[in-house]
């Protein structure tokens, strides 16, 4: 392989791969750079926590980000008819609509001299209404499916202590116990949504759970941290909102990195690595083309054109308040091995010198 040489990371544990075209290489090379640690926890868990997921059954199978098997083939083709083209075509006058309502409201509770948090207002939610409705899903609490994305993301790509991962993993097993009750309701009755498609292609319940579990916070919560980033980005001048999305994904992906590991010892660039190396690899931020950040070959994200979709249009809808306001915090980050954006842009209309960083 040809490329900048890796680097053995101590601190994180990993072998990192930041030049762009050697990350290409890695990841069109699945059968020696193979997915899977994609979804492993970066921080082991404890017993206590390992204890509270075993008591639903929690267990992630082989299905789409983290299989090199046979069986990814057809679980991909199965989920890929909910992302096709025309179906994401289809939906951008949903998403349009749904980011007008709560940019209208964002925009008169800023007129009456509010703050307003812009993640909360109108990045978070209609991501997930989105793609709920492209997966035929009703009857879902949007709320706490958020928190469960959160918490997750948390759980299995952050550092939290043994106190933060009981409390993450009760959440983690709330939401895999949800999955189970939507799983066994499609065994009970034909569907053609996410989960009857799934039981349809003869998935046990546990690589059913897994696939509604990454998708239902893949498909949403990455699009509304992209989303984010690109408000922040945009604040005060708004420019052309595609190049927008474009300059984000090169620059400041909402997953800057993600995992591979070694089948067998290899190089990487002109470094030697050995079997079982867990890889770290650059995704956006280091020069590379906007396409990376969604990844290269048989795993590359299904929903790129939704995000792509999605971001632009709450960018479009949301210009004449990006314009017109000052943030009045530095943002906090959602700083993840593989997940970045702000936590959240709490702002005020630029003309409000009210001090509201105590409040």
């Amino acid at each position: 392989m040809n490329g900048c040489p890796a680097r053995y990371d101590e601190t994180l544990g990993y072998w990192v791969v930041d030049d762009p075209e050697l990350a290409r290489e890695v990841m069109l090379d699945p059968r020696t750079f193979r997915p899977d640690n994609a979804v492993l926890a970066h921080t082991p868990l404890s017993v206590k926590a390992l204890r509270v997921l075993s008591g639903v059954g929690f267990a992630l199978p082989p299905t789409l980000a983290n299989n090199a098997g046979e069986s990814h083939r057809p679980i991909r083709a199965a989920v890929a008819r909910f992302f096709s083209p025309a179906r994401v075509a289809a939906v951008e006058s949903y998403a349009r609509e749904l980011n007008a309502v709560r940019v209208e409201a964002a925009a008169a509770a800023l007129a009456d001299g509010q703050e307003v948090d812009l993640v909360q207002a109108i990045a978070a939610e209609p991501p997930a209404l989105v793609v709920l409705r492209l997966l035929g899903l009703t009857d879902v609490d949007v709320p706490a499916l958020k928190a469960w994305s959160l918490d997750s993301l948390e759980l299995f790509w952050g550092t939290p202590d043994a106190d933060r991962q009981l409390e993450l993993a009760h959440s983690a097993a709330e939401f895999y116990a949800w999955l189970r009750s939507r799983t066994a309701a499609a065994r009970g009755t034909a569907g053609d949504d996410l989960f009857g498609a799934m039981v349809g292609l003869g998935l046990t319940d546990e690589e059913v759970c897994a696939v509604g579990y990454f998708l239902l916070i893949a498909g949403q919560e990455t699009t509304t941290q992209l989303i984010s980033t690109a408000f922040r980005r945009s604040l005060g001048a708004p420019g052309d909102p595609a190049e927008t999305v474009e300059e984000v994904l090169r620059d400041a992906s909402s997953v800057p990195t993600w995992r591979r590991i070694t089948a067998d010892a290899t190089t990487l660039g002109e470094v030697d690595v050995p079997a079982g190396a867990p890889v770290l690899l650059g995704l956006s931020g280091h020069g590379g083309p906007a396409d990376l950040a969604f990844g290269i070959g048989v795993h590359r994200c299904l929903g790129a054109g939704l995000a792509r979709m999605e971001t632009r249009v709450a960018l479009e809808c949301a210009s004449p308040v990006l314009s017109a306001v000052r943030l009045v915090e530095e943002p906090p980050m959602i700083d993840l091995l593989s997940f970045r954006a702000p936590k959240r842009l709490r702002v005020v209309t630029r003309g409000n010198t009210t001090d509201t960083s105590r409040h």
